[in-house]
């Protein structure tokens, strides 16, 4: 017990070679100034690049450094999830591996933790370094997921956070495999605020957040706590067939008092696209949900470990 840590750092990383060493030095500053013991849970979500070997310098440096090598990527909330299933400390502080959440914050989620907080969330007042679509895009998702769910999730909070360790055990008791974990740390509860704090543009490397796994996530995100889509589909499957009916009443008025029939191929054909559009849209957002089950039934590990450095 004497050498358990009080505070657990978990981050995922992924092709971050350029990251790591400048991530590694401004922890090591931080983790100095603190008098309580600390450890670093890197998690190397199946990298390809020299991330593996430049994390294994680092704890050959570094005794708190640990590292746990995941067989494949398996995304960046697996990743998150494996880190948090290893760490030992009374408090767990998760992170981002590009640099951009700053290390310098931490004594700050420590404070309020201190103060009675279980959750402190980072949340992000100012985006430096990234494209007006990405500022955009990140807005409006945040909003869009506050409306159509009822888990009010922190608005512009990414990862970066503080949880005591009762989150993380509640946290490690939901197996799900479409993990949205902003949304889960909200969902189990618990004395939570923020921290507001201005997130840094990149030093060294590219994002690893492409446009489509962008849509991916929000998909996730949106189709995990949130069954609105589906509740879209029979609003708007009843405002349909509505119009429908009464299209039809103006027909049979015009077959049968005016007759006025006239043989419109362009109306019906725009009529039969834009309802067989609206179809296949929903049967979509069916087969969202319906793969989503099908995956959970399968019940298979949210991730698999290769190899690790320096866990007891």
């Amino acid at each position: 017990m004497a050498h358990k840590p009080v505070l657990s750092v978990v981050i995922p990383v992924f092709n971050e070679e350029e990251s790591v060493d400048i991530l590694v030095e401004r922890l090591r500053r931080v983790l100095d100034d603190l008098t309580i013991r600390s450890e670093v849970v890197f998690v190397n979500d199946g990298s390809r690049d020299r991330t593996a070997q430049k994390l294994g310098a680092a704890r050959a440096k570094d005794s708190r450094i640990r590292v746990l090598n995941l067989s494949r990527n398996f995304g960046h909330q697996c990743a998150i999830s494996a880190g948090l299933d290893r760490a030992a400390g009374e408090v767990c502080v998760i992170m981002d591996g590009d640099a951009q959440d700053p290390p310098e914050l931490i004594p700050k989620l420590l404070a309020q933790w201190k103060e009675g907080f279980e959750v402190v969330h980072a949340v992000r007042k100012e985006r430096q370094g990234e494209t007006f679509f990405k500022r955009w895009t990140a807005y409006g998702f945040y909003r869009i997921l506050r409306m159509v769910t009822d888990v009010p999730i922190s608005k512009d909070a990414g990862d970066f956070r503080l949880m005591d360790k009762k989150v993380v055990q509640a946290l490690r008791a939901v197996h799900e495999r479409s993990r949205f974990l902003r949304g889960l740390v909200t969902w189990v509860g618990f004395h939570q605020t923020e921290v507001y704090f201005v997130r840094e543009s990149r030093k060294a490397g590219k994002t690893k957040f492409s446009l489509p796994r962008m849509w991916r996530f929000a998909k996730d995100a949106i189709t995990s706590f949130s069954v609105v889509p589906l509740q879209m589909a029979t609003s708007l499957g009843m405002l349909f067939s509505g119009a429908a009916f009464l299209y039809s009443l103006d027909v049979l008025y015009d077959h049968f008092v005016t007759g006025r029939t006239v043989a419109g191929w362009t109306s019906l054909m725009i009529v039969v696209l834009y309802f067989g559009g609206i179809q296949m849209m929903f049967l979509g957002v069916l087969g969202e949900y319906i793969g989503r089950i099908f995956e959970e039934v399968k019940q298979r590990p949210l991730y698999v470990i290769d190899s690790e450095e320096g866990f007891d």
